[in-house]
Order: structure tokens, then C-alpha cells, then sequence
């Protein structure tokens, strides 16, 4: 079946085995293999497949794969949006683009909670950047690309389907371009700093978005303190709250790519940031006897998997441990999650941990979260992964 034929032609309905309480009845919009009643054996990756409980009664309209654990993935519950061809596609994106208002430096498309199942866009200005993690969307990429281009007028499209997930789907990573030109690393203005974004080959889509309303929120609290940006990346918050006016800003990393970064971030934007090279755990060990006004914490994804999240979960706390051991009294610490299978009372439950055990009082000032640009679907936990706190040592 050729990739227009699929994204025309609807397979078979779908149907839920037993009569136990399954998660996509609910609302969830994933199906795993050992849930249906029996496999999708005539269908291909990528073709649109209603789904029915046991009792035959219509759930939704979903992209199947044979080859995924996730076998089907919803994207819409209207018995009348039976494919997700061209025109489908082209409401579905006009929608997301409208939530997003006019931002023009923004996450255009979160997957599965804009009801778009495994399709990631990133817009920087006249740039947008994808990540397809599913073979479904895989099938439909050019046509994305091309009403993103109708509707934006983009430069340039940059397609990061490497994730390692992809492994997970049955299909291979690559990283090209639309225009089958090289998108060399660029200058870009975001929420007033200038960044050197490399879209093409940089971390991810080329800069975390979701935590620039954080940025600016720590930014606020630094004026006249010394801060320490712990898992840097690229210096984002260690430069906005040097331009708050902190007394001193040092950024920690262990990628020397991120600190290179960071380096020429700061020099550009003429603020005077320290950088270290060096791992978080190693760098508060070696520097026991320093003390900040400031910490930010907001390393990687501890929890790859849900058989991680209890090893994840002694890091976190021994990553805050040490760093509030580290804050001055009246200190602040803004530290963050962004793995979805680390729950947010979790989170602070093993942060508490280790204000006990640092034998510190801590309270809490602010409760952080994704912007409204990585909206979190009601019924589907994984929309929500980031989470953060920003605490006082009292």
C-alpha cells in the first residue's frame, strides 16, 4: 500500500478484550498489544483504525502499528474522521497553530495532547523543526510540511526523527532538511537574548522552549545574588538572571558542547557568566564548602523508562540534597522533573527527603509546570512530564 493509499483508506475496526476497565475507555488515547481482543494482523503501519470496547461501542479513530508495543493511538473521537489524510491534517495543524496565538518562538504541536500522535514542531521565527516518533507520522511528513509552509511562510523545515524511540516503532532515525540544503547554526532572539541555535544538529529540537516562562521567573529572584545554573545547557537562566542584575552567575554542565554554548551565548549578550565544565553530583562534591544565593536545577531525564524511575528518584534526591546543602539561609532553589513517569508528588515527596536529611527547613514558593504550549491532555499523564518547585531555605 503506497503512503497515499494509506492515509485515504481506513482498516478495521479495533476491538478491547474483556470486560476490565481499560485506560483508552477513559480517555487515554494509546492501546497496548495485549489489550485488544485480537491483533491487527491485515493492517499496516500508519493506516487509520476505528477502536470499540468489548461491548462494540465506538471509542475513537486511531494510527495503528503492528510492530509497537503501543499498538493504536488515538487522534480523534468523531465516528466521522474515519482517515488523517491531507485534509484532516491541514485542520488539525490550523488549530494547533491558532492555540498558540502569534508566538513565533513556541511548540507548535504536542503529539498526542494535540491530538496529533507522535508528531513534535518546534517553531523558531521563520524555522520550524520536527520530530516524527512513530512510523504513522513518518508517512505523513511531507504533507505536514508542506501546510506548515502554507500556513507560516517558513525559511526552512528541519525533520529530527532520531529519536531513540523511533526503535521502539520500527523505523530508522535520520536528520534532513526540507530543501535538502544544510541549515548551518544561526543566531536567533528569544524572550530578548540572543542564542547560536545549531536546529539541525543540536540537543533535541535545538533549545527547550517549554522552560522559558522559568527563565524569566528566576531571572526576577536574582537581582543582587549569586547564582549557580546547575545542568546549564545552553545558559539560558544563568544569563537572564545575570541581566537581573546577579552579583555573580556561574553555569555548570557536563557536555563541553553545552558550555561551549553557553560561552558564546553569554559573550554575545555581553553578560559576564563563569562556566564549568563538569557533573553535577562531582562538581557539589569537589565544592562542598560553597554557598549560593541561588540554585537552579534542571538536569535530563532521570526515567527513561518506568523501570527507572526508582533509581531516577535516589539521583533527584541526592541531587537536591547537595544543593541544599549548598543554599545560603534565605537561599532559593528552582529545581525541576521532566520525566513524565516521575509524578509530580513524587518529586516533591523525595525533594522533602532531602531537606531532611540535610536537616534544612524549606518551604515552598512557587509551583512550576509545562507553558500553555505543551498543554496537558485530562486522561493522559504522559502529555505531562515537566514539573518543578521553587523552594527557600528558611
Amino acid at each position: 500500500m503506497s503512503n497515499s493509499e494509506l492515509l485515504q483508506s481506513p482498516g478495521h475496526k479495533l476491538k478491547l478484550k474483556g470486560r476490565q476497565r481499560h485506560a483508552a475507555s477513559q480517555g487515554h488515547p494509546w492501546v497496548y498489544a495485549n489489550e485488544l481482543e485480537a491483533p491487527p494482523s491485515t493492517l499496516q503501519a500508519g493506516q487509520s483504525c476505528a477502536l470499540h470496547d468489548s461491548r462494540d461501542r465506538f471509542i475513537g479513530y486511531g494510527l495503528v502499528n503492528p510492530k509497537s508495543n503501543i499498538i493504536w493511538r488515538r487522534y480523534s473521537s468523531h465516528k466521522t474522521e474515519s482517515t488523517l489524510g491531507a485534509q484532516e491534517l491541514q485542520r488539525a495543524l490550523a488549530k494547533s497553530i491558532d492555540l498558540r496565538s502569534e508566538e513565533t518562538f513556541c511548540r507548535l504541536v504536542w503529539s498526542d495532547a494535540d491530538f496529533l500522535p507522535g508528531l513534535i514542531i518546534d517553531r523558531f521565527g521563520d524555522v520550524a523543526v520536527i520530530q516524527s516518533v512513530t512510523a504513522a507520522m513518518d508517512a505523513r511528513l511531507d504533507i505536514v510540511a508542506a501546510i506548515l509552509n502554507e500556513l507560516l511562510g517558513l525559511k526552512e523545515i528541519v525533520f529530527r526523527c532520531d529519536a531513540p524511540i523511533r526503535s521502539h516503532e520500527g523505523v530508522d532515525k535520520f536528520v534532513r532538511t526540507y530543501s535538502g540544503r544544510p541549515l548551518e547554526p544561526a543566531w536567533y532572539e528569544i524572550d530578548g537574548f540572543q542564542y547560536l541555535l545549531d536546529l539541525q544538529d543540536g540537543q533535541k529540537t535545538g533549545f527547550y522552549l517549554d522552560q522559558r516562562p522559568q527563565h524569566k521567573r528566576v531571572g526576577v529572584l536574582a537581582s543582587g545574588k549569586r547564582v549557580l545554573d546547575m545542568c546549564c545547557n545552553q545558559g539560558a537562566f544563568a544569563m537572564h538572571c545575570a541581566q537581573a542584575g546577579a552579583t555573580e552567575a556561574r553555569a555548570v554542565d557536563i557536555s563541553e558542547a553545552c558550555i561551549t554554548a553557553t560561552r558564546k551565548n553569554a559573550e554575545n549578550n555581553g553578560l559576564p557568566i563563569e562556566t564549568v565544565t563538569a557533573n553535577a553530583f562531582d562538581y557539589f562534591s569537589e565544592h562542598k564548602g560553597d554557598s549560593w544565593d541561588v540554585i537552579i536545577l534542571d538536569p535530563p531525564s532521570f526515567a527513561r523508562n518506568r523501570k527507572a524511575v526508582n533509581g531516577a528518584l535516589k539521583g533527584y534526591k541526592e541531587l537536591n540534597l547537595r544543593a541544599i546543602q549548598s543554599l545560603e539561609p534565605g537561599g532559593i532553589l528552582a529545581t525541576y522533573c521532566c520525566s513524565h513517569h516521575v509524578s509530580q508528588s513524587d518529586f516533591l515527596r523525595t525533594i522533602s527527603e532531602a531537606a531532611a536529611d540535610a536537616r534544612r527547613s524549606i518551604r515552598v514558593l512557587e509551583v512550576a509546570g509545562q507553558p500553555a504550549d505543551h498543554p496537558i491532555l485530562l486522561n493522559f499523564p504522559e502529555s505531562q512530564y515537566l514539573k518543578g518547585f521553587i523552594l527557600q531555605r528558611i
